[in-house]
């Protein structure tokens, strides 16, 4: 049976923004229809998802230590991370609230961590390993990537309740910033990273001419 022509064996690239096949003959510059850059595959693919997501990774920790808001009741004060409002939420019984901030803030940057590391560590070694499944997570990280700011909002509707009470007030505090800055670093490093690079399972040509001399 015929193998179908790659895109590349017609000289065809596919926009990453509007989604234009364009004629790569001339090896034009822009788009022709949306004018946004032209690349065959995104460049620096794993160098650049390695940055962001280890940029990702150190923003984690403190954005889990610091607190992320205090709450004044009755002119007395107190400071709350995410894992103690996850804790008060469940204890008042707003078992709701509590399980969608410690998804948003907790489990689901720590499953894009682990999903991400699998495909780089993968994608570095041509692995043939499950690549099906590997793009289904791949799929994953972008639709939860969708979501990773509903724990904010949460926040934020907390604030809006709050300050609707007598004598009460609520501040963000640093935990806050450092957060927003996890849920951008890890929506940066999945778009860096190139799905097609889990089909390539064969070595590149570098590799094959260093054997080769060998």
């Amino acid at each position: 049976m015929d193998t179908p022509p790659e895109a590349r064996d017609l000289d065809l690239c596919l926009c990453h923004s509007c989604g234009l096949a364009c004629d790569m003959t001339d090896e034009p510059q822009a788009c022709p229809r949306c004018d946004a850059a032209l690349h065959r595959r995104k460049p620096n693919a794993i160098t650049r998802t390695w940055a962001y997501m280890l940029a990702a990774l150190v923003f984690y920790i403190p954005a889990n230590l610091l607190p992320v808001m205090n709450t004044q009741m009755l002119g007395e004060g107190a400071d709350s991370t995410i894992i103690s409002g996850v804790i008060e939420f469940w204890q008042s019984g707003a078992w709701d609230i509590a399980l969608i901030i410690f998804i948003a803030s907790i489990a689901v940057p720590g499953i894009k961590f682990v999903v991400l590391t699998l495909l780089l560590v993968t994608a570095q070694r041509r692995s043939t390993w499950a690549q099906v499944q590997r793009a289904k997570l791949y799929r994953l990280v972008e639709v939860i990537g969708y979501w990773s700011m509903l724990d904010v909002l949460v926040v934020a509707l907390v604030a809006a309740l709050v300050k609707f009470q007598a004598l009460s007030d609520i501040e963000p505090r640093p935990g806050i910033l450092f957060f927003g800055l996890v849920v951008l670093f890890t929506m940066l490093s999945a778009m860096s990273f190139d799905p097609r690079l889990i089909w390539d399972t064969q070595p590149s040509e570098e590799v094959m001419d260093e054997v080769a001399s060998h």
